[in-house]
């Protein structure tokens, strides 16, 4: 505990973080919908432009997110904190302005944009951060806590959203919280850097590189372990990298499913619940209340009283299976009460992702979890570039009368489908050796003011 208090700033920076981002998603389809197709409930064109975004972000992503992880290893996790969440506050402050078609396209452009180098590069970050300064024995409960706080941020955010009758004052507010936080985190936060220092014998990094690189002419200078990984990150590094342990592999198919489902809920399960319901702003703050609500319960009070009993690879497969239930009830919604009763699974739904990452950080050492960190985000990047490109065009199909046969919610059983091929992989994973923990000095990393 005294470890998580001292994490304290990085907590209120990201719960901040999250409160700007998630205070507009409620009225994100709404604004959306009015702008591409107003006065109607079923809109492909907006389902195929939300799918677009998700996969030219994920693309993006792909290519940044290990990019600005392995970077924050060498110049640490504030300094590259800055940019993705300075670039977040711009879109929202094009919709704080207007909501007219024409804004919303320049929303649409610099959304797309921004959020390349914004969301997944800052939980990415901020993960990396906890690893810093958090023993492995603790880490599963850490990276939950983190989590849960931002479920906390989704719960306040959509709360305040829920209640507040103007979309431009949403907007307003989102923009001005998002700059609080960048302007909190410059000025509270230690920077934190990994010390190379800290590594002995008994604890190398995973990923080693050729030892004879730097041996001088007359060989009485120590040997210094160059760097696999290059500053600019390629997919062989991260091949190299999940090639050095089967179990950071696995959990790395793992977290491509589990992602592949979450990419594919963003990006239908709104239109769904819109064309089939008719959802609206309210509505969708009533669900995703609900969802914040399960979510914070779970990872700040349930998931750290449960590692301790079954590890993270139990509990990693017990969300995936329940995962797959929680989309099976809202794809055979029959009343407008049934995806209410269905959010409560996620409760156990978000059990998934800390524990997929803790499971990874345990694997490399403490001058690589932004490498690591950095990979997992990759690899669901990616599984965010593939998901609308299958779920986006199938949800449509299945909304519209052109459907093969009537089942509305065929593309969200297919999202429980890609949560238990997830199941399935995490069942393989093996937990680490009880001396692992041992391995690992207390405090791996040097803090800067």
């Amino acid at each position: 505990m005294e470890k998580l208090r001292g994490l304290g700033h990085l907590f209120a920076t990201v719960f901040m973080w999250a409160f700007g981002g998630f205070i507009v998603v409620p009225a994100v389809t709404d604004v959306t919908m009015s702008a591409l197709c107003p006065g109607t409930d079923e809109c492909s064109l907006a389902i195929y432009l939300s799918g677009f975004q998700q996969a030219i972000i994920g693309l993006g992503t792909v290519m940044l997110t290990p990019l600005i992880g392995n970077l924050s290893d060498e110049y640490g996790r504030k300094a590259l904190l800055t940019l993705p969440m300075v670039a977040s506050i711009i879109p929202l402050a094009i919709m704080a302005y207007s909501r007219e078609t024409k804004f919303f396209y320049t929303y649409f452009i610099l959304r797309t944009l921004t959020a390349m180098v914004g969301e997944s590069v800052v939980v990415c970050l901020a993960l990396a951060y906890v690893a810093d300064n958090v023993p492995i024995t603790q880490r599963a409960s850490a990276f939950g806590v983190l989590s849960g706080l931002i479920s906390a941020a989704v719960v306040c955010s959509t709360l305040a959203a829920r209640f507040i009758p103007s979309i431009a004052l949403i907007f307003q507010i989102g923009a001005g919280v998002s700059m609080v936080a960048v302007v909190y985190m410059r000025i509270f936060l230690p920077e934190s850097i990994p010390d190379p220092e800290a590594n002995n014998a008994s604890v190398q990094p995973l990923l080693k590189g050729n030892q004879n690189d730097d041996i001088d002419g007359d060989n009485t200078e120590p040997v210094k372990q160059a760097h696999v990984f290059k500053r600019i990150p390629s997919v062989k590094d991260a091949i190299s990298l999940m090639r050095t342990s089967l179990t950071f592999s696995q959990a790395a198919v793992v977290a491509f499913f589990n992602s592949l489902a979450e990419g594919a809920t963003q990006a239908s399960l709104l239109y769904f619940l819109k064309a089939r319901f008719h959802f609206n702003k309210t509505q969708f703050a009533d669900l995703m209340l609900i969802v914040g609500i399960a979510g914070t319960f779970s990872q700040l009070l349930v998931m750290p009283l449960l590692v301790p009993l079954l590890g993270e690879e139990r509990l990693l497969s017990i969300g995936l299976l329940l995962g797959f239930t929680h989309m099976l009830l809202y794809s055979m919604a029959w009343a407008v009460w049934v995806p209410y009763a269905a959010a409560g699974f996620s409760i156990f739904v978000f059990f998934a992702s800390p524990c997929v990452r803790s499971i990874a950080s345990k694997q490399v050492g403490p001058i690589e979890q932004g490498k690591a960190q950095g990979c997992i985000s990759g690899i669901a990047s990616f599984a965010n570039i593939v998901s609308p490109l299958i779920f986006s065009p199938l949800t449509a199909l299945f909304l519209s009368e052109r459907a093969p046969f009537h089942y509305p919610g065929f593309s969200i059983l297919c999202i429980g489908v890609a949560m238990m091929l997830g199941f399935i992989q995490s069942l393989m994973i093996r937990p680490a050796p009880p001396s692992i923990s041992k391995e690992y000095p207390e405090n791996t990393c040097s803090t800067e003011a």
